[in-house]
């Protein structure tokens, strides 16, 4: 399964290849130039295959992760835990809700497209989902980066969504953060933890 923005494209792409195939079964004065074209035209359809990949995903206890990728930051920031993933190339790229949310806003912030794994890759063009949740207020950030710099979301305002529902996705990496009340849960990651969005647990309730 891809994720749905992507599947006109690769419809598209995929129905060209046909007929590039096709005509190359036929006798060409420079079949071999065609033939290592349409060879790199496949091997670059696939590769955007694996890239809008969209696995179905079975919700995890607590809060979930909102991306596939490693953890790269686990803080404390005025009342607030920050739990950021960076994404590479390979991962899915789907994000996810990581609770039962209502999304009261969407917003779009920052400047700068440094490095998604930098110390103020914080102040990047990003886009921000502010929640209403059982745990309070909670934020889920998309982040550009150097080259992934296209953030699509797959909701609006006042839309109401499961754990584990598709929130959105950013082509081609970078980072999604995670902002969610100290004293609402307690993170159960740290830093260098590979996560899967939806269902891995990335914080549980306080007792």
């Amino acid at each position: 399964m891809f994720v749905r923005p992507a599947r006109p494209y690769l419809a598209v792409g995929a129905a060209g290849l046909v007929v590039l195939w096709a005509a190359l079964a036929y006798t060409h004065p420079v079949w071999l130039v065609g033939l290592a074209g349409a060879t790199g035209l496949s091997v670059v359809w696939l590769f955007f295959a694996v890239f809008f990949r969209d696995p179905e995903r079975v919700p995890g206890e607590g809060v979930v992760s909102a991306a596939d990728g490693r953890v790269t930051i686990v803080a404390e920031e005025e009342g607030m835990w920050r739990i950021a993933v960076f994404m590479n190339v390979t991962d899915v790229h789907v994000n996810r809700f990581p609770l039962d949310a209502e999304v009261e806003s969407i917003d779009d912030a920052g400047e700068g497209f440094r490095p998604a794994y930098a110390p103020d890759a914080s102040h990047n063009v990003q886009r921000r989902y502010r929640l209403r949740t059982g745990a309070g207020p909670v934020e889920v950030i998309q982040m550009t980066g150097v080259v992934a710099r296209r953030l699509v979301s797959l909701v609006q305002p006042t839309e109401e969504h499961r754990k584990g529902d598709r929130l959105g996705m950013i082509l081609l990496g970078s980072r999604v953060d995670i902002r969610i009340p100290v004293a609402a849960v307690r993170p159960v990651v740290k830093p260098g933890d590979r996560v899967r969005a939806g269902s891995s647990t990335v914080a549980v309730a306080r007792q």
